[in-house]
């Protein structure tokens, strides 16, 4: 025991003139014990963090499940949303979903499923006014987001940070945040600007993925994509 003055109590936070200062030692095989004391003798001893056992307590990033957002908007191409969000569900991942107003119009002529049945296949959705909901917060972790299908006029908002939805502004905090954010942009033919968006966003790290399908697997769409290449270029 050691008695200190009073104005070291009112440092540490005693009321008592005499107090232990143990020496640094101590708290080697105790790992649950943070060392906030400004006492100079734990200071000047630099080895008891190093010797401290780093994982000694679990961290909330490597406990909690793998979180996926999934953004649909008005472009067409929403039935591979539901295909992402389907396999997503099988591989036990946690998925946040977001729909648009003009999405959940597209949704009736592309696809048979109702509103709650494909809002049924994510772990949590929201509407895309919804600014107050978590995903909206860069304190919100997650390992990714992805817009699929992504219109032209959301990628202009992710592009210039005007974030005036729920979609946009996930999105705009995933860059900042530094995830990974992934845009499966749907239109065509593309103008100069369309092109100018993209490639600002892929130089800020997002990944500009156009939903093309590969014909050496002979996809049963191949011919009515090819059709709609030469009706909106040629034809």
């Amino acid at each position: 025991m050691k008695e200190v003055s009073s104005a070291t109590r009112q440092l540490l936070g005693v009321s008592s003139k005499r107090f232990t200062f143990y020496h640094p030692t101590h708290f080697i095989q105790r790992p649950y014990v943070r060392l906030f004391s400004t006492s100079q003798s734990y200071l000047s001893w630099s080895g008891a963090q190093d010797q401290v056992q780093e994982n000694a307590l679990p961290s909330l990033e490597s406990t909690r499940p793998r979180r996926i957002v999934v953004g649909i908007t008005g472009a067409t191409g929403a039935p591979y949303a539901i295909r992402i969000l389907t396999l997503l569900h099988h591989l036990g991942v946690e998925t946040h979903l977001i729909i648009s107003k003009w999405a959940l119009a597209t949704l009736k002529y592309e696809t048979s499923m109702s509103e709650a049945d494909i809002r049924g296949l994510a772990s949590r959705s929201y509407t895309a006014k919804d600014l107050s909901a978590p995903i909206a917060s860069g304190s919100f972790q997650h390992d990714g987001m992805m817009i699929v299908p992504c219109s032209m006029k959301t990628l202009a908002a992710v592009r210039s940070g005007y974030c005036d939805d729920l979609i946009s502004r996930a999105a705009d905090v995933t860059l900042k945040e530094d995830r990974k954010l992934l845009l499966a942009i749907r239109e065509t033919p593309l103008s100069s600007i369309h092109l100018e968006n993209m490639l600002a966003l892929r130089r800020a790290n997002a990944i500009i993925f156009p939903p093309v399908p590969a014909f050496y697997t002979r996809p049963g769409v191949s011919m009515i994509l090819s059709i709609k290449v030469l009706e909106g270029c040629w034809i």
